[in-house]
């Protein structure tokens, strides 16, 4: 199961172990079963500190692996094989259970220690998708923590009865004591903040207490980070509220132009950001969404949605953009039933079922080669008369059997019966004749919205609702600035976003020491 590098990597990992762990797996005749088993046993041969115990047929889901410290009942469970993304799961809850502390904050760790009710957490996953460890990953560790709480990660690929009994239709999807929680990426505090009931007020009045920033970056894309750490760098007190670190760059799996870098991954850039700023004086505040921005008596107020007021002398506003939708019937009724956003994520859901891919840009077209290794046909459909996307990439979609391209196509509705997506329909541009086509999953690619709901009435935007901004990052409000996917910079790239960062840090700067 394991490759000699994977295995050599792995071994210096278990070095770290400090008390025994016990695995204990559960098989049954099925390949599955003996994949896990194999993968158990070459584990446990790699360090004394691991024992396994093989169970057959003993009920439940079958195949899985519990992990806990020996003499204990485990509660961290795999149900499947976690190999592809979810393998780092796998070793972190061996480190994890074996006594290697975490790398979260203790604040965080006591607030986990401390949740007092019964918590049975359920994270349905593909290995293939890149979001999912972020909630396997912080399910465990919660679970490792705190006797009161379960974890079991199931993978869709190896129990299909039971997501589809679920009605389970986009990845990662966490339920809790049987009932769902919620869908896509969610950090280890978002979820320990849906689940302790205090924590909305408690946060409101540790947020409210804080003294006023000279820069308050809102948003922690690429350029939220580049704006802090420019920002930090002159020396002035700098603080980041970001609903999540990474921003969209997060949902990205494959960036190939980012410059001196040949290849890499978009959670492995957000990574690497959020260490970045982290070596610079920055308030950093996650999980926390901006809902209004004011400006009383020269100071900048920044209301977010647990209530809290955050103040500074300047903002610099980086809050980027977001998957645009068809705005059709049926879309909003059907979204995780069948309408999704992230091929990577939710195309193993549809293995040998009809796709469609609703757009001809370079995301529409990257997304239909991938989902063709996948399911059983792909058919993309492109509003105009002529595909958008790099040549290179529409050669490749052209010369697979199971990709059908159709140009000049409007999308005019979403079909479901019985809860999920059963087709949608469409109109040929040319003649305006109507046609409907029969898919189990849509997925939608056309571009980007920006996150600026929140400014209406604050500040000039565009009639697509972007930040207007001139030379220098400055908004129609006096201190109050702009950068990235949420503005009016064209073209929006990871490389774009961070220059002009820099540039509303730095014009932030100027206008601090010009009205100091």
């Amino acid at each position: 199961m394991l490759e000699a590098t994977m295995k050599q990597q792995l071994g210096a990992y278990l070095e770290k172990i400090v008390t025994p762990i016990a695995l204990t797996v559960s098989t049954n005749s099925s390949e599955k079963s003996q994949e896990l088993e194999s993968l158990a046993r070459e584990i446990s041969e790699m360090s004394e500190k691991i024992s396994l115990t093989v169970k057959t047929n003993d009920g439940g889901r079958v195949p899985r692996m519990v992990v806990g410290p020996q003499g204990e009942q485990g509660r961290v469970t795999f149900a499947g094989v976690p190999m592809g993304h979810e393998f780092t799961s796998l070793v972190l809850a061996l480190l994890q259970a074996g006594g290697h502390p975490s790398k979260a904050s203790q604040e965080l760790l006591s607030q986990i220690k401390g949740l007092s009710k019964p918590l049975r957490f359920e994270a349905y996953v593909s290995l293939s998708c890149h979001n999912c460890p972020d909630v396997v990953q912080a399910i465990n560790l919660m679970a490792v923590l705190n006797p009161n709480i379960e974890a079991t990660m199931v993978d869709g690929g190896v129990f299909p009865q039971e997501v589809e009994e679920l009605g389970i239709m986009a990845v990662p999807t966490l339920y809790l004591n049987g009932e769902p929680l919620g869908n896509g990426r969610m950090s280890l505090e978002e979820i320990v903040n849906k689940v302790d009931d205090d924590a909305d007020a408690r946060i409101a009045q540790e947020l409210n207490a804080k003294a006023p920033y000279d820069v308050l970056v809102v948003g922690g894309g690429p350029a939220g980070a580049s704006a802090a750490i420019y920002a930090a760098r002159k020396g002035i007190r700098t603080g980041i509220v970001a609903e999540r670190f990474g921003g969209q760059v997060m949902d990205t799996l494959s960036i190939e132009n980012f410059i001196s870098v040949k290849e890499t991954e978009g959670p492995k850039l957000a990574m690497a950001l959020e260490e970045h700023v982290k070596q610079y004086d920055v308030d950093l505040m996650t999980n926390q969404r901006a809902t209004a921005l004011r400006e009383v008596d020269g100071v900048k107020e920044v209301e977010l949605a647990c209530g809290a007021v955050l103040k500074a002398k300047t903002v610099i506003l980086a809050t980027g953009a977001r998957w645009r939708e068809m705005n059709v019937p049926g879309e909003t009724q059907y979204k995780t039933k069948g309408v999704a956003f992230c091929p990577h994520c939710d195309g193993p859901l549809f293995k040998g079922k009809p796709v469609a891919v609703i757009g001809g840009g370079n995301s529409g077209i990257e997304a239909a080669i991938d989902l063709a290794g996948i399911t059983r046909d792909v058919t993309v459909l492109e509003f105009a008369d002529s595909l958008r996307a790099d040549d290179v990439l529409v050669k490749k979609a052209e010369s697979l059997p199971n990709v059908k391209i159709v140009k000049s196509a409007m999308t005019t509705e979403v079909l479901g019966a019985d809860g999920k997506v059963v087709g949608l329909q469409y109109k040929d541009r040319t003649n305006d004749e109507s046609h409907v086509l029969d898919v189990d999953g849509i997925f939608v690619q056309i571009g980007l919205v920006p996150n600026s709901e929140f400014l209406k009435g604050a500040l000039e935007l565009t009639a697509r609702g972007e930040v207007v901004i001139d030379a220098h990052g400055q908004t129609s409000l006096p201190g109050v600035f702009a950068a990235g996917d949420v503005t009016t910079t064209p073209y929006k790239q990871i490389i774009i976003s961070m220059g002009t960062g820099a540039t509303a840090a730095l014009g932030a700067f100027d206008y601090l020491i010009r009205n100091s």
